[in-house]
């Protein structure tokens, strides 16, 4: 999937709940900490790491984001 981004970044938990791969920022912090996120093939491990255009991310194994 692809997320557009209007701003300069969006930290990584906030765009795991603008996207609904999660219910609350709870739950995307824990999958964050819990190792379930890459950015650009790195595990990211911190919840407010800031997303710009260009990243790619996987959450799991399932799901791809580009950020444009």
């Amino acid at each position: 999937m692809k997320f557009e981004l209007k701003d300069e970044y969006i930290e990584l938990y906030k765009l795991l709940k603008v996207l609904d791969l999660v219910d609350s920022g709870a739950q995307a912090k824990m999958i964050v900490a819990d190792g379930y996120v890459t950015r650009n093939g790195e595990v990211e491990l911190r919840k407010r790491a800031k997303i710009r255009a260009g990243d790619v991310l996987n959450v799991g194994d399932d799901v791809t984001i580009e950020v444009v």
